[in-house]
């Protein structure tokens, strides 16, 4: 079995998830793909795999986490990508949008983290990275006030971990992009051409997952504008 290091990137099937997937693999790192709806692409090889993660169903983080040590033997970063949007005010969600927001952009990833928590730490020095947002930095918009309260709840999560990982080799760290060029930019009606590309993303997780435990990064904020809320 190859010694290469493995990491597991939840909504990978597309956008940010699949472009760090390459990313990586092109670095020469295996990864563990967990995708709702599983890739339109599924090669044959032995540094790939797919597997069935919905952020809603933490049964299905626990298998997917079992599935990827039984095939690599190891895994050394969890990469926490899988979220939602909402476009809803404060004042206007309601109790099951928020519970839907809050449950696949804060509590998935903290499920999934503890049950990948054991592998990581076994790991040389294992990488916890979650995919916020800059809404998890600052409030930009009415429209976006139930999405930002996700992600700053991601957010603090990701500040709780590192605490949590002092006596560890661990590190955690938030990436909190501006608008991406994926399919929720493109719900968001924004030129994905003119913002943040999701290779660029991509570029700054393989530098962390890189770095040693005496170098732990603990928000790396990406913007394709100057604003003056960060």
């Amino acid at each position: 079995m190859s010694d290469a290091p493995v990491a597991m990137i939840s909504g990978a099937n597309r956008g940010i998830g699949a472009s760090i997937a390459d990313t990586l693999l092109a670095a020469g790192w295996r990864v563990s793909l967990g995708c709702r709806t599983p890739p339109s692409e599924r090669p044959t090889r032995d540094d790939w795999l797919s597997y069935h993660y919905d952020a809603l169903d933490a049964a299905s983080g626990q298998a997917w986490v079992d599935e990827t040590l039984r095939t690599f033997g190891r895994l050394d970063a969890l990469i926490n990508n899988a979220g939602i949007l909402s476009q809803s005010t404060v004042l206007e969600a309601s109790g099951d949008e928020f519970d839907r927001v809050m449950a696949v952009n804060a509590r998935a990833p903290m499920l999934l983290t503890q049950q990948a928590w054991p592998h990581l730490v076994a790991a040389e020095q294992g990488k916890v990275i979650s995919i916020v947002s800059l809404s998890g930095l600052r409030v930009r918009s009415a429209a976006s006030g139930l999405y930002a309260m996700s992600k700053f709840a991601a957010q603090a999560f990701v500040h709780g971990l590192r605490h949590c990982t002092a006596e560890t080799r661990v590190r955690a760290t938030a990436i909190c992009p501006g608008f991406v060029a994926t399919d929720m930019a493109t719900a968001a009606q924004v030129d994905g051409a003119s913002v943040t590309q999701p290779e660029e993303v991509a570029r700054v997780v393989q530098m962390l997952v890189t770095l040693p435990p005496s170098a732990g990064i603990a928000t790396v904020p990406i913007n394709w504008q100057i604003e003056d809320t960060i």
